[in-house]
């Protein structure tokens, strides 16, 4: 449960009312996550965006493992559920990226590292924030997998289900070649 409610803090839509670009369920997506904040012009708060909810899945995960050993797959699923599912917003949340990276990194730093790798390896590539998400989360449980913690590959596993089906509208777009890349105008 402390994972969940950690995870559901929507720090986008927190940091773009705090700083006046107002409510970011109505610009771009609609979505509260740092791609959508990068559509209101600032950069730093996509910037802060992206840590902030990096930081909350790793936390999930750090404190689930020091005051609850065992859980931490458990604190790691339930993070990216809260972010995606917050209770505050509906139910309605983001898609669930930088969280994924932030439990990735919180699990063990290696599969973090391969998650970040992929993701800033196919963005840089390619400049689609989507596609760089999905072949991270893609990545994570054959990271985990191969890199020697086998135990967390179901639920990197589970998550990139999620993650996968939260982003169908992108694959949609990116198999019809409108996907928009970070940078393009309209």
């Amino acid at each position: 449960v402390a994972a969940y409610l950690l995870g559901s803090v929507p720090f986008g839509l927190l940091l773009t009312r705090l700083f006046g670009a107002g409510d970011l369920r109505s610009i771009g997506s609609g979505n509260i996550g740092a791609t959508n904040v990068l559509r209101t012009g600032r950069k730093g708060l996509a910037a802060a965006t992206l840590l902030l909810d990096l930081a909350k899945g790793a936390a999930a995960v750090l404190l689930a493992r020091a005051y609850f050993p065992g859980t931490e797959a458990l604190a790691a699923f339930a993070a990216v559920i809260g972010h995606c599912y917050p209770l505050w917003l509906r139910f309605n949340g983001g898609k669930g990226v930088a969280t994924t990276m932030g439990v990735s990194l919180g699990l063990a730093w290696p599969i973090g590292l391969a998650y970040a790798v992929v993701w800033l390896g196919m963005l840089a590539a390619t400049r689609i924030s989507s596609l760089g998400g999905l072949c991270a989360v893609i990545a994570a449980p054959i990271a985990a997998q191969v890199l020697g913690y086998p135990a967390y590959a179901p639920v990197l596993a589970a998550i990139a289900l999620l993650v996968i089906w939260l982003h169908r509208a992108n694959i949609a777009r990116l198999r019809a070649g409108t996907e928009p890349r970070i940078g393009s105008k309209g």
